[in-house]
C-alpha cells in the first residue's frame, strides 16, 4: 500500500455468485475475485453477504452445520491470508457462530489479521429463524486511510444505521448484501436498495461500496429466491463512480476515491450536513438527547 495517511485509495465492490453449501468452493472463488480487485490496486475490497456458505437455509440446523468462528474459521483464516498477501483490507459477509448463537455477520481483516466484526442489526424475513440480533451494535474501524463502518442489505432501510456510522466519523459505508427479486425491495425499473444506499450516501456524506450476489438458491422449490446483482460503488453526492453492475453476472467494480470529499459536511457556505441537526427537538425521539 503506497498510504499510510492517503485520502486517495482504490476500491472494490466483488459480485460473486455463491453455491449454498460448498464453503470450500465459496471461499475458493472469493479469493480469486480479492486477486483480480488485488490486481487492479484496490485496498479495500467488499464481498457479498453470507458469501461463504449461501443465504436460502432450510433450517436453524442447516445454518449451525456451515457457521463458523470469527476470527478462527477457515473463511476467515483465508481472507486474512489474502489480505496479507496484497497488503489490502476485506469486509466480507459470513455466516457466524458465537458460543450456540448464529449471527449475519462481516468479518473485517487487513494485513494484520483479524480487525473486528459486525453483526446484521435489522433481520430480513426468514433471518429472523435462524440468526440472533446483532448484538455489536455499529462499530466503526480506523484503517490506515480512514474509517470505515458496515452495513449488511435490509440494514439500508433503517437511516440511522448509516448516520450512526457517520456521525462516528466513518468515511466509507461497506455494504455487504443479498438483494433480492422481490417487492417491496426491488421494482420493475430499478433497484430500490441502490437507490437507498444512494440516499443514504448523500444524506450522510459517505462512501458506499455495496457488493451483491447474483445466481439463485433453493432454485425449483418454494424456497427459490432470486438475486439481483446492480452492486454498485456511490460518492458522498450520492452519484454512481463504478457500477451499477449487471443483474446476472460476476464482476468486479473498481473505483479511485478520494476520501477528502465524505470529510466536507457543508452543503453551501452556511450549511452543515450534521451541524444543522435538531437534537434539541427531535434528540429526545431518538434517544439521544432530551427535546424541549
Amino acid at each position: 500500500m503506497d498510504i499510510p495517511g492517503a485520502a486517495r485509495i482504490k476500491v472494490a465492490a466483488l459480485q460473486m455468485e455463491p453455491s449454498f453449501g460448498d464453503k470450500e468452493w465459496n471461499i475458493a472463488e472469493s479469493c480469486r475475485l480479492i486477486d483480480i480487485a488485488a490486481a487492479e490496486g484496490a485496498v479495500l475490497m467488499v464481498l457479498p453477504e453470507l458469501c461463504n456458505t449461501g443465504y436460502v437455509f432450510e433450517s436453524k440446523v442447516e445454518a449451525l452445520s456451515l457457521a463458523e468462528r470469527v476470527p478462527g474459521g477457515p473463511t476467515t483464516d483465508a481472507w486474512i491470508g489474502k489480505a496479507r498477501q496484497h497488503q489490502a483490507y476485506i469486509c466480507a459477509g459470513i455466516t457466524e457462530l458465537a458460543g450456540t448463537l448464529l449471527f449475519n455477520s462481516v468479518a473485517v481483516v487487513g494485513p494484520e489479521g483479524y480487525i473486528g466484526t459486525y453483526r446484521k442489526m435489522h433481520l430480513w424475513d426468514r433471518e429472523r429463524l435462524w440468526f440472533e440480533p446483532g448484538n455489536l451494535g455499529f462499530p466503526v474501524f480506523e484503517l490506515p486511510f480512514g474509517t470505515i463502518g458496515c452495513r449488511i442489505c435490509y440494514d439500508v432501510w433503517f437511516p440511522e444505521s448509516t448516520r450512526i456510522l457517520a456521525l462516528q466519523g466513518a468515511d466509507i459505508i461497506c455494504d455487504s448484501t443479498n438483494w433480492v427479486d422481490s417487492p417491496p425491495i426491488q421494482s420493475k425499473t430499478k433497484p430500490i436498495a441502490a437507490v437507498s444506499a444512494s440516499q443514504m450516501s448523500l444524506m450522510n456524506s459517505v462512501f458506499s461500496i455495496c457488493a451483491d450476489r447474483v445466481g439463485s438458491d433453493r432454485s425449483g422449490t418454494e424456497l427459490g429466491t432470486v438475486f439481483i446483482g446492480n452492486s454498485c460503488i456511490i460518492d458522498p453526492q450520492g452519484d454512481y463512480v463504478a457500477g451499477p453492475a449487471s443483474a446476472d453476472s460476476l464482476e468486479v467494480l473498481i473505483a479511485a476515491i478520494d476520501l477528502a470529499k465524505s470529510r466536507e459536511k457543508d452543503r453551501t457556505p452556511h450549511n452543515n450536513t450534521f451541524g444543522d441537526r435538531r437534537v434539541d427537538w427531535y434528540g429526545n425521539l431518538l434517544g439521544y438527547g432530551s427535546a424541549r
